[in-house]
Parts: structure tokens; sequence; C-alpha cells
């Protein structure tokens, strides 16, 4: 009987599902990438699985990046969730911040997943400061669930106003709840988000209890269809903060998944860079329908206390900090009746896919438009989705759609246009988490990742100035790689708000300790092989008057107490790397108190993915290519990437062809491949 050895990470993403599966006793790594099944993800899941790991019963455990959450608020598809809520509260979703879709006018639309005949109150009153006023009534919140039920509702979120100073009514009401909800899918605030700041904490906790059906209903499917092939693997879900957790934790937390297959790319790029020197990297994922970036500084990836997933829908849960803009590989690009060109939000995604897919589009994308380009092989498209592209489908279209709309004379003048609008709408985005954070991009490495990133490494380097560009080993599958790494993590906050002079450090350090143990314990019991435990501290501070906090890094002393002089040095030091300056005089405060528990996982070797000693220049090439660039046709060298031998010099114009993605060496720049077989892009004489 086999005994189970391997681990499997599996990124699921709008056009393909992407492999990684990992055998360090067998000492191999395989990858794979196939046709991602919208209408039922599980499918697709499974069968990356097989073309990656052969035999189900090799894996020990399966890590997933998943997208299910995330498209199920995108596309409203979430259970039929309900409210009970304080007297006078139920328009909190509704209300938001006062804010609009659209910065300019004022007007738009906003429809909350749950509407107003589905947001029900009952009477009960927490102060501010914790003091109960009026304690509720179980029989009236049974009422309210029972109620809930018969319009349908499959999900419940309990918000009680205050509820994070004093959690005693959400905790009576869930009770009540339960004894009549007939399923699991029933959320209180407290076990969310308890901290201040009503309309954040009423939409995490509505959000989540809208994703339990959907989100319950999948890992449900995956595990099954697991068993019937016989296969006893454990399953981790990656979350949005770059650790993983178990399906039941997803089960009950899964608006922690909605930045899920995102965050293990960034994992698995900072990995990548750290082992390759280069700790200080911009990720650039480019899949199907997006292209999300991070910031990894110092080897530390930038966490977010919150996010938007779309307009009005407002998650409060730490999170990789990522910039995620329409501009994918599958992104379409048209003439605006302004006479512009744009690309993207639009995606032709997975079905129908580009037109040189062959499925039914008969609009341009920017696959198509590499393609018409001579950047990507007709004969040898990624994804094993098609045997052959169709250039000649693909060039019509351009021309269609853009060149003759923009009067150009040729289709490579229109795909060419294309491919510089979506450089340039990358870049924006890459500016936006270097510059415009106060970094300089020339201390900062591209990682480009995804199946198209690779493209678009040298017109990113050249546009934002940074430092040059380190392309993985298998940039297609490079989430998939990061879920294999991810530590298991829990995030813990309370809400302290108290000035600095009358914090009771004492107390805080008792609540910290507490949080470590209890998140320790979680990490520990997950059953998960780890090679240590370390916990983080961080404090929300902020000058009395202000609105918004800053995150401050908070060092505990190996005796466990905290004083009052580290706390304040902490907060200056990130003030200032936040501002630049302090503001003399005035007292500050401190909101709350966070701390994440992070059970290591061991790393592996990424020199088990370096080329093999025997590989040689000669072994590699594969001939030559016309390829358009800067506007005109280049002979091009084409080799096979993966037989590149270490230390190999490839001067551009050149392209490098693997299954998961093609590598576009631009004129101008070179490219070395280095022990873990990375291909390094940068200036020639850089």
């Amino acid at each position: 009987m086999m005994i189970p050895s391997a681990l499997a990470g599996v990124d699921v993403g709008g056009t393909f599902t992407d492999v990684f599966v990992l055998d360090e006793v067998a000492g191999t790594a395989t990858v794979a990438k196939v046709p991602s099944t919208p209408h039922n993800q599980a499918e697709g899941f499974l069968a990356g699985l097989e073309a990656g790991a052969g035999s189900l019963d090799r894996l020990a455990t399966v890590v997933h990046g998943t997208t299910v959450g995330t498209n199920a608020l995108l596309e409203r598809k979430g259970g039929v969730t309900g409210i009970i809520t304080t007297a006078g509260f139920r328009d909190v979703l509704e209300m938001r911040r006062r804010d609009r879709p659209r910065t300019w006018g004022l007007w738009g639309t906003f429809e909350p997943v749950v509407p107003r005949d589905r947001r029900l109150e009952v009477v009960e009153r927490t102060l501010a400061d914790g003091t109960i006023r009026a304690a509720i009534d179980p029989e009236d919140v049974k009422a309210a669930a029972r109620t809930l039920i018969d319009r349908g509702c499959e999900a419940v979120a309990i918000v009680f106003i205050n509820a994070y100073a004093n959690d005693a009514n959400e905790r009576a009401a869930l009770d009540a709840v339960r004894s009549v909800w007939p399923n699991e899918h029933v959320t209180a605030s407290h076990a969310i988000v308890p901290e201040i700041r009503e309309f954040e904490r009423t939409s995490t906790a509505t959000l989540n209890a809208y994703l339990q059906p959907t989100v319950g209903r999948y890992i449900g499917r995956l595990e099954a269809a697991l068993q019937d092939r016989g296969s006893a693997a454990q399953v981790l879900i990656v979350q949005s903060n770059g650790g993983v957790m178990t399906v039941g934790t997803a089960r009950q937390f899964p608006v922690r998944t909605t930045l899920s297959g995102p965050a293990a790319g960034v994992i698995a790029a900072a990995h990548i860079g750290d082992a390759a020197g280069y700790p200080n990297l911009v990720t650039c994922d480019m899949g199907g329908t997006s292209f999300d970036v991070s910031l990894v500084a110092g080897g530390q990836s930038a966490l977010a206390a919150q996010t938007s997933i779309a307009f009005g829908m407002v998650i409060r849960s730490p999170m990789i900090e990522i910039i995620t803009i329409g501009a994918g590989g599958g992104s379409i690009a048209r003439v605006d009746a302004g006479g512009l060109l744009q690309v993207g939000p639009e995606s032709a995604g997975s079905d129908p896919g580009p037109v040189c897919y062959g499925q039914g589009n008969d609009r341009p994308t920017v696959t198509d438009a590499s393609l018409v380009l001579g950047r990507i092989n007709a004969d040898r498209p990624i994804g094993g989705k098609l045997d052959r592209l169709d250039l000649e489908a693909a060039r019509r279209a351009v021309s269609a759609h853009v060149s003759e709309p923009l009067g150009l004379s040729s289709p490579e003048a229109g795909a060419e246009a294309i491919i510089h609008v979506a450089n340039a709408k990358m870049a924006g985005a890459i500016r936006l988490v270097s510059i415009e954070r106060g970094h300089d991009p020339k201390d900062f490495v591209a990682v480009p990742f995804g199946g198209g990133g690779a493209l678009h490494a040298g017109a990113l380097i050249r546009d934002v100035g940074l430092k040059k560009a380190l392309v993985p080993r298998y940039p297609g599958v490079t989430s998939a790689l990061g879920c294999t790494i991810a530590d298991l993590r829990q995030d813990f906050v309370e809400t302290w708000n108290t000035l600095l002079d009358s914090l009771d450090t004492d107390a805080l350090s008792k609540a910290i300790q507490a949080l470590s143990d209890r998140g320790t314990a979680t990490v520990t019991g997950a059953g998960v092989a780890l090679e240590g435990v370390a916990t983080l501290v961080e404090l929300d501070m902020l000058y009395v008057g202000q609105t918004h906090t800053v995150a401050a890094p908070l060092s505990v002393p190996a005796g466990g107490v905290v004083d009052r002089a580290g706390v304040q040095a902490a907060f200056e030091a990130a003030y200032v790397a936040t501002f630049g300056r302090l503001l003399s005089g005035i007292a500050m405060r401190v909101m709350n108190l966070r701390v994440a528990v992070v059970g290591k996982r061991p790393r592996f070797d990424l020199a088990l993915l370096a080329p093999s000693a025997d590989a040689t220049m000669e072994d590699a090439r594969r001939g030559i290519r016309r390829v358009y660039v800067d506007g005109g046709w280049h002979e091009t060298a084409i080799y096979d990437r993966l037989a590149l031998p270490v230390d190999a010099t490839i001067d551009g114009p050149a392209i490098l062809e693997q299954s998961d993605t093609t590598i576009l060496i631009e004129p101008g720049l070179v490219g070395t491949v280095d022990r873990f077989g990375n291909v390094l892009i940068g200036e020639k004489n850089g």
C-alpha cells in the first residue's frame, strides 16, 4: 500500500486551475495547468490534482487557494441571508459611510446583499463602555429567526450595537438563534470583528454569513470527491492574510478566504525572492482576468486591516494588501465612444476565452494581441486547453475592433497598441503600491508570474524604473506553489480605545498573553507539521482628533510585560515611517490590539527546482521566430526555458517557452538563469 507523502497546492483561477505537487521523499516537484470549470470549480480542481499527482493516493495534504468566495461576492451569488440587529440600526449596512460609487456626481445606486425586509430588529442595548442598558429577550430573538427562516433565509448574521465592548447580548442571541436555526450558518459579529466601527463590523459579519452556504457546499464537494477517489489527504484553505486554515475554520469564517489565491502568490514570490537574495519585491500576478500587484519590503508582505471587494462590500479582516485591476490575458480591448482604446475590465475569461480559442468570442483580448505579435506560439498554447490557437481569427478581431477604428495601418499596430495600454495600466498599479507609498522603484525587483506576467516583464521594469525582473521557475503555477509553503495563522483583535497616558499596561500584557495562548492552541491543534510558533503584536494608534490609525508593531519583552514608553516608541516609529514627522503636544490614543499567531510550516529547498546539471544551451534552442516589438519585426531566438542551464545568458530579443507561460526578453535586455532556475531580466549593462 502506498504511503501518502506528497503535498499539493491548488490555485483555481478564472481561466486556469494551477497545481504544484511536491514530494520531498521522492525528491520530485511536478506542475499542471488545466482549464477551470466555472460551472463547478471542483471539477477543475480534481482534474488538476490528477494531472499533477497522477494518483491521488500519493497525496498527504492538499492546500487550496480558492476564488469561490470572491466570485460569490462579485457575482452576488451567496446564500439567502438575514440580519438580526439592535432596534434602530437595521440600515447600517445600507447607509455605509455615506460614500458613493463614483467620486464625481451625486448619482449611483447600491443594493446591499441583504434587503431591508430581511434585516430585523430586536430590543437590546449595550453602551460604548460595555454597560448593558437593555438585555435581550431570547423569545424575541427566536421569533425574528423564525421569521427569517419563513422568508427563505439559509444564513443569518447577528450584529448588535457596541458588541465589541461587551458581547454578552450577542452571545445570548447566538444561543437563541441556534436553538431554532436549521443549519450551522449563523454568524455573530463579535466572533468575526470584535472591533469598534459599526459599519465595518456589520458588513464583515453579514458577508461572512452570506458566504457560509456557498463556500461550505464547495468545500464539502471537494472533500467528498477526494474521498470517493480514495484519497485521505488533509485539506487546508489559504486565507487572505497569507496563512492557511483547516476546512472547519474556513466553513465558519469563509470571509477570510476572499483574497485566498492572490495571497498565495505573494507568499510564494516572497519565498523565491528571499532565496535568490532579493528581499524587496513587487509581485505581479497576471492571470486570465486580472492583474494583481503587491509589495514585499524586507521580506515581509504588506498587510491591510480591511478591503473592499466591490463598492459597499467592505471586509474588516487582516489580509495581504493587493491591488487588482482588469488587465489579464482575457481582458477585452475596445475603442470607446470618445475614440480612446480601452483594455478591460471586462474579460473573456475561460469560456468563451480569447478570440484565438475559437469558442465564440469575436472581441480581441490581450492574449490575442500577443499572438498577433508573435510573442505566443500558436502551436504551443499553455494549459492544455487547445491543440492550436487561431492566429488568423485573432488578426481579424484586432483589425476590426482596434486597428480600423483607430486608423492604424496593420493588425500588428493595433495589437501593439493593446499591449501598450495594458502595460500602462499595470505600471500604474505598480506605482500605486511603490512610489505612492514612499518606496523607490530602483530598490525593488518585479516578480511577474501567472500565465501572462512574464510577457510584460521588460515593459514593466522600464516603464516604472524597477531594478530588474525575477521570473520564477514555474511562473504559471506560482500561486499554487505558494499554497504549499503558506503558514498557519490566526489573527485576533480587541478594541481598547484609551489614551496612552491612561493605558493599563499590566492588563494589556495579560491580554496579549491570553490571545497568544489561544492562537497557539489553535495552530498546534490543527494536525499540521510545524517548525515553530511565533506571535506578532500590533497596536492601532493615532493622535487624538485623528480618524485613521497607524499600525505600530510592538516588540514584547522577554518577561511578557509591556511598558508605556515602549508603546509610545513603537507608535512614533510607525508614524514617522508613514508620514515623515511627528505631531508635538498632542495626546496619543490606543484604539485596537492585534495579535497574530503564526505556525511556521516547513519550507522546501528551491534547489529542488533547479535545472539539470546536464542542461546545455544547445539542447535548449528551439529555432527562430519573427516577433513584433517596438514597431517592427525582429528575428527572435526561441528557447525551451526549462532546458536552460544555470548561469545561461540570453540576449534579447528572445522568447523562452514552457508549458505554463511564455517569457519575452525584449531587445536591449538580457536574461540570466540563477542556481534555482529563476530567470533574471534586466538592462544589458545594468
